[in-house]
């Protein structure tokens, strides 16, 4: 494959990995490191890494099953299936469907976490404190990746098949196709050798993100050969429609498009990117060719990581060139003043200033999960990328952030700064 899984985890300073690779039919899969730099505890094929906001994937899928049966319209209101939903917006909460919460362009608050219960009731109460929710735009006016809105969506599963979220996923997915390893919650992933996220080099002191966001990510765990074993489901023509292209990204961004679940990359590569507290998992596609490639960390020095063996893999089965990791420019063009001013995140405000020349960016947390989202990493100097975009100049585990400045307010600056999250500017 032209890389060395052990030599790779050592490299980009990751405690532990899984690689899967589907080809020809067959899946071939590796794993080096610890699961736990508190336990080392070794990392085998058998164990389970959490896949983050892969899972959006399987809740596409789900989706997509009840629409094959005619009973679900993704272009009908969400009221139609919850006549209890209700957004902060009147027009919002009419108008919203199915197919907005699947392709991003919803306008909710996209990274509301709120822990409501471990039980089956769990999602249902999310979705009711959704009435005070941020709404940032009408359903349909543009892309922010929204985690809520695949809690929406879990919720609208769970009414139509009449079982909480867990069951579906079991009896609709993990159960016929054999998945021994995957785990829908905690108490699941700890009957197996369950992986442990690192931050900064350390064991995160907690494992999951709240229940109530299992639909968009917060607790899916498995191993890299059972997420491939699902992945075979979506080489056959029943759920190809999930892969049509939906929506434009902004520039940048390194996703062009979005589909039904799946991000778009180009080239005929599709796939989709999780990240958990301390684990990052990555999945890419070539549908026509029968590849996909899956590679689990735990750690979020994982990007490298998995743009080596991406890099390599992709080329020599698919014949498909992995775009090299964006870098700042080596000349840069001053930013434009119109640029720099105060963009409300739902999480974090971004603050972007010119001193003496030099941009930088600030991160100010709104609440207490913002500051955990961003740590002690307060700033980052920046410089211009393009005539849209920012780059960070400064690498962080080996990556370099972009924001894309989208559409004009009456004064002529940027309106939003989108960072995949669209963020809008209140100074």
């Amino acid at each position: 494959m032209g890389w060395n899984l052990a030599e790779l985890i050592q490299r980009h300073k990751v405690p532990g990995a899984q690689v899967a690779v589907l080809a020809n039919g067959e899946i071939e899969d590796h794993a080096a490191g610890l699961l736990s730099l508190h336990t080392r505890i070794e990392t085998t094929p058998d164990s389970v890494f959490q896949i983050g906001s892969i899972t959006k994937i399987w809740t596409a899928t789900l989706a997509q099953k009840l629409v094959n049966e005619r009973v679900l319209d993704l272009d009908c209101p969400i009221r139609s299936y919850l006549p209890e939903f209700e957004l902060s917006d009147p027009v919002a909460t009419e108008s919203a469907t199915a197919r907005h919460l699947l392709t991003h362009t919803n306008g909710i608050d996209g990274n509301l976490f709120t822990d409501t219960g471990q039980d089956d009731g769990a999602i249902a109460r999310f979705v009711a404190t959704l009435s005070t929710a941020e709404q940032l735009f009408l359903p349909g006016a543009m892309f922010s990746y929204c985690n809520t809105g695949y809690a929406v969506l879990g919720r609208l599963i769970e009414v139509l098949r009449g079982k909480p979220f867990h069951d579906v996923l079991r009896s609709g997915l993990v159960t016929p196709l054999g998945l021994n390893t995957v785990s829908t919650n905690a108490y699941e992933a700890i009957l197996h050798r369950a992986a442990v996220g690192h931050d900064q080099g350390a064991p995160v002191r907690t494992w999951a993100l709240a229940y109530s966001n299992s639909p968009g990510g917060a607790q899916l765990a498995m191993s890299a050969r059972d997420l491939l074993t699902f992945v075979r489901l979506h080489l056959t023509d029943e759920f190809a429609v999930l892969r049509e292209p939906q929506v434009t990204v902004p520039p940048n961004l390194g996703v062009p498009r979005w589909g039904l679940g799946w991000m778009l990359l180009g080239d005929g590569v599709v796939g989709h990117t999780g990240t958990t507290l301390g684990q990052k998992a990555f999945l890419r596609v070539v549908p026509e060719a029968g590849v996909a490639v899956a590679v689990l960390t735990n750690s979020l020095g994982g990007p490298g990581l998995a743009h080596e063996v991406f890099t390599h893999t992709l080329r020599e089965l698919a014949g498909v060139e992995t775009p090299p990791r964006v870098t700042p420019p080596a000349n840069p063009a001053p930013l434009d003043d119109t640029m720099f001013g105060t963009y409300r995140g739902t999480k974090v405000d971004y603050v972007l200033t010119n001193e003496d020349g030099r941009a930088f960016l600030s991160y100010v947390p709104r609440d207490a999960l913002g500051a955990e989202f961003i740590g002690e990493h307060r700033r980052d100097e920046v410089v211009r990328l393009d005539d849209t975009s920012i780059i960070t100049l400064e690498p962080d585990f080996g990556t370099h952030y972009v924001a894309t400045f989208v559409g004009r307010d009456s004064e002529g600056r940027p309106k939003w700064l989108h960072n995949t999250n669209a963020c809008y500017r209140i100074a």
